[in-house]
């Protein structure tokens, strides 16, 4: 599930490190919980020179992201329309989201397991799927999730930018816990409406299938495969996403009731 792992993110207002529970921080960085100078210790963030390339990469990303977007705008004002924009913006797409797999090393501030889970089922429908089954290209399905897709990595590699900064702004902040609620319904409806649209095709060519006999003695069905992958959004999806409401509510509630009292 392309949208899964950014169910959890990590809380901004300090300088965050790989596989640190950053959650456990106070949501407005307002104030810091005694903790003993050995913890301290064994909670440092990243040195200089790593903090430096860690900025330089979510920079990176965020920029690769933003052009993927420009792609997408300058294209459909072009064209007029919407449909087959994926072709405007393909070779970004997979470049940006393959240099996610990156992330499975710890290099933003996210959970390493999470992280890892939503990296490949991206990159698993960016090559082994979209780019693999090229009669699903000009679906508007995949519009919509490399659309979810954009404006969530957007706000998510300036938020671990920002936060690498110490200077995390509130919009950003907001924006991290609050747009999920539209995007990733919407970016796993376009998920799972493309592999639907690829399951012909994938039965009648047998595309990454290895049939028997064989040498092996091993056999491959993928198009039963995909069905497997889409059946796995089922009990996915509403366990991750109302856990995401959740961390929204730890975040961003005591602000709202604030904000009403006063």
């Amino acid at each position: 599930m392309a949208l899964a792992a950014d169910a959890v993110p990590r809380e901004g207002g300090q300088t965050p490190a790989a596989g640190s529970a950053a959650m456990s921080a106070p949501a407005m960085g307002t104030s810091r919980p005694a903790v003993a100078d050995g913890a301290l210790g064994r909670k440092r963030g990243p040195g200089a020179l790593a903090a430096a390339y860690l900025v330089l990469y979510n920079v990176v990303m965020t920029a690769g992201w933003l052009v993927i977007a420009v792609g997408l705008v300058r294209a459909y004002l072009a064209r007029g329309s919407y449909h087959g924009l994926y072709y405007s913006i393909e070779k970004p797409l997979k470049f940006f989201q393959t240099g996610a797999l990156l992330e499975v090393r710890g290099i933003v501030p996210s959970s390493v397991v999470l992280t890892g889970f939503q990296v490949m089922s991206r990159v698993f429908l960016t090559w082994a799927v979209t780019h693999s089954v090229r009669e699903v290209q000009s679906e508007d399905s995949v519009l919509l999730f490399v659309v979810a897709w954009t404006i969530t990595e957007i706000i998510r590699y300036s938020f671990y930018t920002f936060s690498l900064l110490n200077h995390l702004p509130y919009l950003i902040k907001w924006a991290r816990y609050t747009f999920f609620i539209v995007l990733y319904p919407m970016g796993v409806t376009g998920e799972l409406l493309t592999i639907y649209a690829a399951l012909p095709y994938v039965q009648k060519t047998g595309l990454y299938s290895i049939t028997l006999p064989n040498k092996y003695n091993f056999s491959f069905d993928y198009h039963t495969f995909l069905i497997l992958t889409m059946a796995s959004y089922i009990p996915l999806f509403p366990q991750l996403y109302f856990h995401m409401l959740r961390q929204r509510k730890k975040v961003l509630g005591h602000v709202e009731v604030y904000s009403k009292v006063e």
